[in-house]
C-alpha cells in the first residue's frame, strides 16, 4: 500500500476516531486539534506536508471532524470513508484567521479544553488558533494520543513486518559491498540505494548511521569520509518504511580482525540484548526490559559505556512511546511495538550496538526482526 492510500476498509478511520473520543472524555477534554504528522495520518488516513500553508484537523465530542487547509488541497477530501468538514483558504495569508475561526465556531471549540500535540504543533498555528478563540485552552495531550497509537492491530504490524523485511533484504544486498578503504558516506548511500530497490516508501524516518572505529563511539554518528579500516567495528542502524510504518534495526560487524576487547563488549552486547528480549511480556513495567539489558551491562563492567535508553516505541513514527528505560513504570500490553538496543560505547576507540524491534502478544515478545546479531567479520 502507498502512503497516500486509503485503506479499503470503511471502517478503519471511524473505528479509531471513535476511540479517540472515549479517550477523550477519559481526560475531560472537548477536542483534539491536529497538524500534519502521524497522529493525523493514523487518525484520517490525510497526508499533508508541513509548510508554509497551515493546516489543521478538530476532532471534537460533539461534532463530525473539521479541517483548515488550502483551496488546492481541498480534493483530498473527497471519497473519504467519514464525514468531514472542509474550512479552505485561499493564497492571502489574511484569510487565514477567517478559515480558523469559522472552523472552530463549526466544531464549536471557542471556549472548550482542546488536546494538542506539543511536539507537532508549530508557533504558526498555535498563534492562529489563539487569535481565532482566544477564550479557549490549548492542553497538552501526548499521553491521549499515545494510548491510540501505542496498540498496534494486525494491519500495522503487517505493515512493519514488511518493512523489516525490506530493510534486511536491503543490508543483505549491501554487505558484499562492503570495502576496505570505502568511505562510511559511501556505504551509506549504497545502503539507502538498496532500501528503495527492496520497495521502501519514498520517504525514510531516519537515515542510516554508518560509523567506524571511533565514530562508532557516538550512538547517533553521521556518516563521514573516515575510510573503513582493518581492525575496525562497523555499526550500521538502519531502518525501512513501509505504508507510513518504520523498522529500526542495528547490527554491529568487524572489518578483519579485531581486537579481543571488541570482540568481548560485542559479546555482552549481544547477552544484554536477549536479556531485554527475554524479559518483554504482558504485564512486565517497560523500565524492567531496560534494567535486564543494562544488568548485564553493568556487570560486565562497562556500565558507564551505556549511555542510552535500552528502546524505544516505533510504529508511525521512529520514536513514539512506549520508552524503554529507567523511570518508566508503563506496564507491557499486547500490541506495544518497540526497540530493545543496548550498546556499549569507548570513547576515542569504537562502539558496538545491537537493536532488534519486537511486538508484545498475550504470552510474551516476538522479534520481528531476524537478521544475525552473532558478529560477522565481513573481509
Amino acid at each position: 500500500m502507498n502512503p497516500g492510500t486509503i485503506p479499503s476498509s470503511p471502517s478503519v478511520y471511524q473505528n479509531r476516531q471513535a476511540k479517540l473520543a472515549a479517550v477523550l472524555a477519559e481526560a475531560q477534554l472537548d477536542s483534539l486539534i491536529l497538524n500534519p504528522g502521524p497522529s493525523m495520518v493514523y487518525l484520517t488516513g490525510l497526508h499533508f506536508h508541513l509548510s508554509e500553508r497551515p493546516v489543521l484537523v478538530f476532532f471534537s465530542l460533539s461534532h463530525a471532524p473539521v479541517i483548515v487547509l488550502p483551496e488546492l488541497e481541498m480534493q483530498k477530501l473527497k471519497g473519504l470513508p467519514y464525514e468531514i468538514h472542509g474550512f479552505s483558504y485561499g493564497e492571502d495569508p489574511a484569510e487565514w484567521v477567517k478559515s480558523f475561526h469559522n472552523a472552530i465556531h463549526a466544531a464549536d471549540l471557542s471556549d472548550k479544553r482542546n488536546g494538542v500535540e506539543p511536539r507537532q504543533l508549530r508557533l504558526l498555528e498555535y498563534s492562529l488558533l489563539t487569535e481565532a478563540a482566544p477564550k479557549a485552552s490549548y492542553i497538552q495531550s501526548n499521553a491521549s494520543v499515545a494510548k491510540l497509537r501505542m496498540y498496534k492491530d494486525e494491519s500495522e504490524l503487517s505493515s512493519m513486518r514488511k518493512a523489516v523485511e525490506i530493510a534486511q533484504s536491503a543490508l543483505y544486498a549491501t554487505l558484499p559491498q562492503v570495502k576496505i578503504g570505502m568511505t562510511e558516506r559511501q556505504l551509506a548511500a549504497e545502503l539507502t540505494l538498496q532500501l528503495f530497490k527492496a520497495g521502501c516508501d519514498p520517504e525514510l524516518h531516519f537515515t542510516p548511521i554508518v560509523s567506524t572505529g571511533p565514530n562508532a563511539a557516538n550512538p547517533h554518528a553521521t556518516p563521514t569520509d573516515r575510510r573503513l579500516s582493518p581492525g575496525d567495528l562497523l555499526v550500521i542502524d538502519w531502518g525501512a518504511n513501509y505504508a507510513g510504518y518504520a523498522s529500526d534495526i542495528t547490527r554491529t560487524f568487524a572489518l578483519s580482525k579485531v581486537d579481543t576487547e571488541y570482540e568481548k563488549i560485542h559479546n555482552i552486547v549481544l547477552e544484554a540484548n536477549q536479556a531485554g528480549r527475554a524479559s518483554a511480556r504482558p504485564g512486565v513495567a517497560a523500565e524492567a526490559v531496560d534494567k535486564a539489558a543494562r544488568d548485564v551491562i553493568e556487570a560486565s563492567g562497562y556500565g558507564n559505556y551505556f549511555t542510552h535508553r535500552t528502546g524505544h516505541g516505533i510504529g508511525l513514527e521512529g520514536h513514539e512511546d512506549p520508552y524503554i528505560r529507567v523511570g518508566s513504570p508503563m506496564l507491557l500490553e499486547p500490541g506495544m511495538t518497540f526497540t530493545v538496543e543496548p550498546g556499549i560505547y569507548l570513547p576515542g576507540r569504537n562502539g558496538v550496538r545491537i537493536e532488534d524491534d519486537v511486538v508484545i502478544t498475550e504470552t510474551g515478545a516476538e522479534s520481528l526482526t531476524n537478521f544475525p546479531r552473532e558478529i560477522q567479520q565481513l573481509i
